[in-house]
């Protein structure tokens, strides 16, 4: 996998460059302290290559310097299962309805085998659809690996392919609970633009008239000073859609510092810390593969992630 850097990321450190652009999916940015440091080991290694030479982690990039990553396929390895504890909602012999847990990334990469929610799904049941292979066996739909919240999982291939075709047909509505920067002025609205990869094979995201339709309809719950309390409503299913869209019309997530949340650090922003960004999924709705029964999930207040009742304590306080 090669790179060649833009104008965008002169003098940007190495490192940093590639934790955005390659290992957002399987290492938190914000809140694991390894992520950084395995990166350097990988550039000191050799492993990330610079113009074909190995280099030091902090060198300032350049406008068409050539940033080499060579993923090692581990696909035959088998993977192992791991007593990773599971928020189970709702389970039968078909779907498992889950609390996904910030910091837990939903499936296998390179160089995490073992500790992702396939992992831990394999330990808790030895049925699981497999029709998108054993790296990703039950999983339906993905939670980034720092949003909490609700999901599905397909214990049968039947079941998988009945769900993923209801997402597909925006049947299922999956709502979301964010708290983003700034006042938005609509109580409602809807964000309609489309989605690329920042740089080609990266995990990062951006708007392009070049990229795939996305969809985000938003509600405005609560405002404060300087923030506002959303809910949002996925009507397609991109790659950190909720968190593109919000920062491409300035109102980016809090806590989400890929999308530009680093920007909005002042005042009662400043000392503030959060694992990741403040989104959850709060509510999941879809028809049982089996029963046709409308399914209805709903995470109450009580319940809410750590991260998201502190921040509105702390916006609360300062009314």
């Amino acid at each position: 996998m090669k790179i060649t850097v833009d104008s965008e990321n002169i003098n940007k450190r190495l490192d940093l460059f590639i934790l955005e652009s390659f290992f957002e999916d399987y290492l938190s940015i914000t809140s694991l302290n390894l992520s950084r440091s395995k990166v350097q080991t990988l550039i000191e290694r050799g492993q990330i290559k610079l113009n074909q030479k190995t280099t030091k982690p902090s060198y300032k990039l350049k406008k068409g310097d050539v940033v080499d990553f060579e993923i090692k396929k581990e696909e035959d390895i088998p993977l192992k299962p791991k007593n990773i504890p599971l928020d189970i909602v709702f389970e039968d012999d078909d779907l498992i309805v889950l609390n996904k847990q910030k910091g837990l990334i939903c499936h296998p990469s390179a160089y995490n085998r073992e500790d992702t929610l396939v992992n831990a799904l394999l330990y808790h049941t030895d049925k699981l659809s497999d029709i998108e292979g054993k790296e990703r066996q039950g999983i339906v739909h993905r939670l980034d690996v720092n949003t909490s919240g609700l999901m599905l999982v397909a214990k049968n291939n039947q079941s998988h392919t009945f769900l993923k075709k209801d997402i597909q047909n925006k049947k299922t509505v999956r709502k979301y609970l964010g708290i983003c920067h700034g006042i938005l002025e609509e109580n409602e609205g809807i964000i309609e633009k489309p989605l690329v990869h920042y740089i080609k094979d990266t995990v990062k995201m951006k708007v392009s008239n070049e990229g795939l339709y996305a969809l985000t309809k938003y509600r405005v719950i609560e405002k404060f000073k300087n923030s506002t309390f959303v809910e949002l409503e996925l009507k397609t299913g991109r790659t950190h859609q909720i968190r593109v869209h919000l920062s491409s019309i300035n109102h980016p997530l809090i806590g989400d510092e890929l999308y530009g949340s680093n920007g909005y650090k002042i005042g009662i922003f400043k000392n503030l810390k959060t694992e990741g960004q403040v989104l959850m999924s709060y509510y999941l709705s879809f028809t049982h593969p089996k029963t046709n029964e409308i399914m209805k999930f709903e995470i109450d207040k009580e319940n809410y992630h750590p991260d998201l009742k502190k921040v509105l304590k702390l916006l609360r306080s300062e009314i």
